[in-house]
């Protein structure tokens, strides 16, 4: 007798963010695994899986929302679930990835724990990782194991297609942010400039702008960054944007932390609108008035697709993942 192997996805969603988890599974047009997700009365998670997951395509949702730790435990702990209840193939889907901005060693002594976050998924049991929008790309090399990288560049170009005007310039806060500026002013046909930036040498979050390359007296500027966390970047570079003449100023990132101070400091800053996507909730204590949240369900939920046919994920964004 011979047996045909019949493909079947089943997605799960931690509890950090399952507002987003629902929209995705909304547009793959499935329903939300059932899995049961506790503390014991010491702190530890607890999590059961209450439905049966052996040789299943397993997508498990969990974006690293504070407190941060919590959320990538738990997502580890359903990972290791899935694995000794016999899935055929285990996905972690991480719409923010937690401490990917230690990347590298920027002086002596220091961790490396996008690396180390890596390591214990590959530990716990995943297969491969779907992240959206990491801090740099060579994070894609830490895992071992296939990345698929996504990027919010789609739903934010559009946003801007829709409501920016035309004489709108893009403008990378710092060095790091000058590719996925440019590409944004290619898609859009629209001008470039820089905000040359100085970060004092071991502080965190203190910023310094120093100076904007290129032409933005009387123009409209809309910044782009992977992510907004206590705002000092983004509210240093529209400051600067201001005295050098610039016109209405937008601020746009694919994760908005919002950490601290940043909703004080993006309420006080020149900035009339900033755009982000919904990689992580927004407590309604955060959601300032110029705020405005795009949904990046559809990207996650085409990505989750194209892996679960083996299709190519690259093509979803003609290749602009990849760096």
């Amino acid at each position: 007798m011979e047996l045909v192997p019949r493909k079947r996805l089943a997605l799960f969603s931690g509890r950090s963010h399952p507002q987003l988890a629902r929209e995705v599974a909304e547009h793959l047009d499935v329903e939300l695994g059932a899995i049961t997700l506790r503390e014991f009365s010491d702190g530890e998670i607890y999590s059961r899986f209450d439905q049966s997951v052996r040789g299943k395509d397993i997508f498990i949702i969990q974006s690293h929302a504070g407190p941060v730790n919590d959320a990538i435990f738990e997502q580890l702990i359903m990972v290791d679930a899935a694995k000794r209840a016999s899935a055929k193939r285990i996905t972690a889907v991480c719409p923010y990835y937690g401490y990917s901005r230690q990347d590298r060693k920027a002086s002596g002594r220091e961790p490396i724990t996008a690396k180390l976050v890596a390591d214990m998924f590959h530990a716990a049991g995943a297969d491969r990782i779907i992240a959206v929008d990491l801090h740099s790309g060579q994070i894609q090399g830490f895992f071992d194991g296939p990345v698929d990288h996504l990027t919010a560049s789609q739903v934010l170009v559009e946003y801007l297609r829709a409501f920016a005007p035309s004489d709108a310039v893009i403008v990378a806060p710092d060095a790091g942010r000058v590719k996925v500026a440019e590409r944004f002013s290619q898609r859009l046909g629209a001008g470039l400039a820089l905000v040359h930036k100085s970060r004092p040498k071991g502080t965190q979050n203190v910023v310094t702008a120093l100076e904007v390359v290129g032409d933005v007296e009387g123009r409209h500027c809309v910044i782009v960054d992977d992510l907004i966390d206590t705002a000092g970047t983004v509210t240093a570079a529209a400051e600067l944007l201001k005295q050098r003449g610039a016109g209405e100023i937008w601020v746009m990132a694919t994760h908005a932390v919002l950490s601290g101070p940043a909703p004080k400091r993006l309420e006080e800053a020149p900035i009339a609108r900033v755009v982000v996507t919904n990689t992580l909730p927004i407590p309604p204590e955060r959601a300032i008035a110029k705020l405005e949240v795009v949904s990046i369900a559809k990207v996650i939920a085409d990505a989750i697709a194209a892996v679960f046919e083996d299709g190519s994920v690259s093509e979803l964004f003609q290749g602009e993942n990849l760096s």
